[in-house]
């Protein structure tokens, strides 16, 4: 049977929790639960929205009858989150996210306090967006071979996918292999540093990563991507350089330097292909040879975290995952 986190469950409201916990003993895989105030309650799982029936008590396609999320939902679970201490969270709140122990994220939205340009806080807050953290061990084996260059060197990779494709999970496996090292392949282990921004690859809980990511990964989490990269550079000699997410003209400078410092690259960019990135001012450079070797595309039409084909920017080849 499908379990879901303690830490997710007791941080909801409890008319939303005993709703969760009639649809995990039907054993469904949830992904996200959204709770927007005076809207329905939607549950995703593979990538799908569903919604809970209240005269059923069970999930439906269809909306009609559903349970609408009260604003003592969204305040109590917002309480619960914050372990009952918001001032505690702040720091947290004004970038729009906190992390649950175990590495699940909890998005916040309402009405932003801004001063000189910068959120200084999230009030009246009416939806929270819990992305539930999985980790599947062993999901990136069967594309080492493309990345894994010698016993102790990697390929350059750009790893390309649209939203809740599982690209998170994948590179968190990726980042595990490459820094415990893997017999499989006579690769010894490398010194890996990850910018975690979002602090989603590693899930890190007062500091402390929730998820395997490897014995020689050192994680500079919620930190700007740009100026992570530049101080990794300087002050943990690293042999590869992960990230999630590049989008940014600053971001794609940063990794040049990186490259010049004779450091090895992986990272994602949302797309659906090739000719999305092309299309794409900024994003375009992320296709330079000189930059990146490989480019995986992430595809979510046989599920989530499907690994559609791989291409290789100097040998112009496409080559298929499986």
């Amino acid at each position: 049977m499908y379990e879901l986190s303690n830490e997710v469950i007791n941080s909801l409201a409890i008319n939303v929790r005993d709703k969760i916990k009639n649809i995990i003993k039907d054993g469904i895989s949830i992904e996200e639960i959204r709770l927007r105030c005076n809207k329905p309650l939607i549950i995703n799982s593979n990538n799908k929205d569903y919604f809970y029936n209240i005269n059923l008590n069970k999930l439906e396609t269809s909306y009609g009858d559903s349970y609408i999320v009260t604003k003592d939902d969204i305040e109590q679970s917002f309480q619960m989150i914050c372990k009952y201490s918001i001032h505690s969270f702040i720091d947290d709140i004004k970038k729009g996210f906190i992390t649950l122990r175990g590495g699940h994220r909890v998005g916040i939205v309402g009405k932003a306090i801004v001063e000189d340009g910068q959120v200084k806080n999230i009030k009246h807050v009416s939806s929270l967006n819990i992305r539930v953290s999985k980790e599947v061990i062993g999901c990136s084996n069967k594309i080492l071979n493309h990345i894994i260059k010698g016993s102790n060197s990697v390929n350059n990779t750009l790893i390309i996918s649209p939203p809740q494709c599982g690209k998170t999970t994948l590179v968190r496996d990726i980042v595990r292999n490459l820094s415990n090292g893997n017999k499989d392949y006579g690769f010894k282990g490398i010194k890996v540093a990850l910018i975690d921004e979002r602090n989603e690859i590693g899930g890190s809980y007062l500091g402390i990563p929730q998820m395997d990511v490897g014995i020689r990964t050192d994680i500079i989490e919620t930190c700007p991507k740009d100026i992570g990269i530049i101080m990794l550079l300087r002050s943990m000699s690293p042999n590869l350089i992960v990230t999630d997410e590049i989008g940014s003209k600053g971001e794609i400078d940063a990794l040049y330097t990186a490259l010049n410092s004779g450091v090895s690259l992986i990272t994602t960019v949302h797309g659906d292909s090739i000719e999305d990135i092309k299309n794409r001012k900024e994003l375009n450079r992320l296709l330079d040879k000189e930059l990146f070797k490989k480019v995986i595309i992430l595809s979510a039409k046989n599920g989530p975290g499907t690994i559609d084909k791989i291409y290789d920017l100097e040998e112009k080849r496409w080559y298929f995952a499986n």
